[in-house]
């Protein structure tokens, strides 16, 4: 399958779950959720107090596996650009942690959720943030502009995520950090579940392994590189995807058990922030 079908596949599923978060149902990682709870990835992931105040299409818009607004340690007058940023509840989050002297932009490339977003941002009143429509593989901002970086599961999504890499060191302040949350696999994964398109959607096939996407950031220039699992799934956790997607879970528990995790991933851009 091509990076262009890949693209084309995660635009439609995630367009289809910005309508369902607008009609009220959750919009969980891997598809449709049940009873309005998503998969063990995309749930539990932002304390009450976090979202009071956000509409609730932002927080049921949510298809992350992690909290990188809680992690990157924003600081008032920062400017954040959000990888994929769907529904908008980490541009949101972000905007009020930098301050109105601060800014946020949400890039994400599916109509749908743009709007949704938007619209999100007009209930919650926020001014200081800009949503852009464009890919992670060419972000529409000029050469080191913003200070931070964050993403929410989405560029394991991509199929080229060396160019994801390189344009997120291209944005950055010399100084700058990426503080991503992503889902990655801890050692071989097999084949079969790589050639998945229904796992692609659901945060798992496209995840690179730990060490593989350590290497892809030093590649691309940063340094400071850090890799922290947050949440290791177990086999069990995946049936509902694993079902949908044709697999047996019995046949294949053993090579999957423990084999994917949440990380919080850390670099930096060397050089000095600007006073």
């Amino acid at each position: 399958m091509s990076g262009s079908d890949i693209k084309q596949i995660v635009k439609k599923k995630y367009g289809e779950a910005a309508l369902r978060a607008t009609s009220g149902s959750a919009a969980c990682c891997g598809g449709d959720s049940a009873a309005g709870s998503c998969d063990p990835v995309s749930s539990n992931l932002y304390e009450i107090s976090e979202t009071a105040g956000l509409p609730r299409e932002a927080v049921s818009a949510s298809l992350g596996c992690g909290n990188p607004t809680a992690l990157a340690q924003l600081q008032p007058g920062e400017i954040v650009l959000d990888l994929g940023s769907g529904g908008g509840i980490d541009v949101l989050l972000s905007a009020k942690r930098v301050g109105p002297t601060g800014k946020a932009y949400g890039l994400d490339m599916t109509d749908e959720m743009l709007e949704l977003a938007r619209e999100n941002q007009r209930k919650a009143g926020i001014g200081n943030v800009e949503f852009l429509k464009g890919e992670m593989e060419n972000v529409p901002l000029p050469d080191n502009s913003v200070d931070v970086i964050i993403s929410n599961c989405v560029i394991n999504l991509s199929a080229d995520k060396d160019r994801v890499l390189a344009e997120a060191f291209r944005v950055l302040r010399p100084g700058g950090r990426l503080a991503v949350s992503d889902v990655v696999a801890r050692g071989d994964v097999p084949p079969d579940i790589r050639r998945s398109v229904e796992l692609w959607i659901g945060c798992m096939a496209g995840a690179l392994e730990e060490n593989e996407y350590r290497d892809k950031l030093i590649r691309a220039g940063f340094d400071a590189v850090d890799i922290e699992p947050t949440r290791v799934y177990k086999a069990e956790d995946a049936r509902e995807s694993l079902t949908a997607a044709g697999l047996d879970l019995d046949r294949i528990n053993a090579s999957i058990e423990g084999k994917f995790a949440s990380a919080f991933i850390r670099a930096r851009k060397p050089g000095l922030s600007p006073a």
